[in-house]
């Protein structure tokens, strides 16, 4: 069933990010820049870390340290998003899939533009 859902949310975000017009793509950085500054910010301000600062949010970091970025960013994201790892907590619970693919994009953006 898990595996099912990633597939699933790995193909809306496909879905998305192809057909997205110019000013829902906008709208989606927006609301993912908001749920990220809600939640996010407090401890990767600025795509920094405040608690182990070689784990930023940087695209070299995220290659080093986030488990299959480099073969699907943006599900390697969603995952750690919604499950979390030692000091990171899981948002599955707190956030919805919609959101959680939002912050995803939003992180995968910046860090690809080095923040």
């Amino acid at each position: 069933m898990r595996i099912l859902l990633l597939i699933l949310l790995s193909a809306i975000a496909l879905f998305k990010f192809t057909f997205m017009s110019p000013a829902l793509a906008a709208e989606t950085s927006n609301n993912g820049a908001k749920i990220f500054e809600a939640n996010c910010a407090s401890c990767h301000i600025g795509g920094g870390n405040i608690l182990i600062s070689q784990k930023t949010l940087k695209k070299e970091a995220l290659s080093k340290y986030l488990e299959n970025y480099n073969q699907d960013s943006t599900q390697a994201i969603i995952h750690q998003v919604q499950n979390g790892k030692n000091a990171m907590p899981a948002f599955k619970d707190k956030l919805s899939s919609e959101e959680i693919l939002e912050v995803a994009a939003y992180v995968f953006q910046n860090a690809e533009q080095g923040w």
